[in-house]
């Protein structure tokens, strides 16, 4: 049984390489973000996140701490990657692999921009202020700037200038499956 916590900073690729770790290791896959953002009914990823934090239920820590433990949950029972923006901290003491996804803001505004079919502009403004949203309620609701997760991470990749596949396989090279 294995258990893999993927976490970065959004627009980092941690749900693609998330989704193509499961696929290619042919464990199961679950992602508490975007169990979070099926509470919206906003049409693309980034308003999803960013509708969902500015609501009420976005606000609520027993919400937050429903999802703690559902992928606490999911990850004992293992062969799972989850990835999630609070998941190596959460399955710190489960995960046996914890990876952590850097990315220069300016790509990642890009690719979101990309994803999500809006301007660059829009990209980098809705990041930012998704950014600073989840580091306030995280802050106030754990204690924690979610990116100091990145020091408790096993393998730190900064995806900037790599593609999907590059990234993949430097985690497989990484973790012994």
């Amino acid at each position: 049984m294995v258990v893999i916590a993927v976490s970065g900073l959004p627009g980092s690729g941690s749900s693609t390489l998330s989704k193509l770790l499961a696929e290619k290791l042919n464990l199961k896959y679950f992602s508490p973000g975007e169990y979070f953002k099926d509470h919206s009914n906003k049409n693309n990823q980034t308003s999803k996140a960013l509708d969902v934090f500015k609501s009420g239920k976005g606000k609520e820590k027993n919400f937050h701490e429903s999802i703690d433990e559902m992928q606490k949950r999911l990850a004992k029972k293992g062969n799972i990657v989850i990835c999630g923006k609070l998941s190596i901290l959460m399955l710190k003491d489960i995960a046996d692999y914890k990876i952590w996804l850097d990315c220069a803001i300016k790509e990642r505004a890009k690719r979101t921009a990309q994803r999500d079919g809006i301007s660059y502009k829009e990209a980098l403004k809705a990041l930012k202020e998704r950014e600073k949203l989840e580091v306030e309620e995280w802050k106030k609701d754990y204690g924690i700037d979610y990116r100091k997760q990145k020091e408790m991470a096993d393998l730190v990749i900064d995806t900037s200038n790599m593609s999907e596949k590059e990234v993949l396989e430097k985690v497989l090279n990484f973790i012994k499956i």
